[in-house]
């Protein structure tokens, strides 16, 4: 189990094409928004097809993402999901 916490700046004027971007890429939950300053949380988890790894760079590299800064980071190779 590998689960990350991230906050992700949007530019403002494009924050409903990232929020919809964000939703397709696998492991990513949106938990809070501010959509006035672009701020987005985000947890994004493994799972049986992907990886953190894969879903964190997706996400920086989404068009419309300013900054994506890694808050929380939790591992735990002996639990299952």
């Amino acid at each position: 189990m590998n689960v990350s916490g991230v906050l992700v700046r949007a530019r403002p004027e494009r924050f409903p094409e990232v929020m919809a971007a964000l939703g397709e890429i696998p492991g990513v939950e949106v938990h809070a928004t501010e959509e006035a300053r672009g701020q987005i949380v985000v947890t994004v988890e493994d799972g049986a097809s992907w990886s953190v790894e894969d879903s964190l760079l997706k996400v920086h590299l989404l068009d419309g993402i300013s900054d994506a800064a890694l808050v929380y980071q939790y591992s735990d190779e002996g639990e299952q999901a």
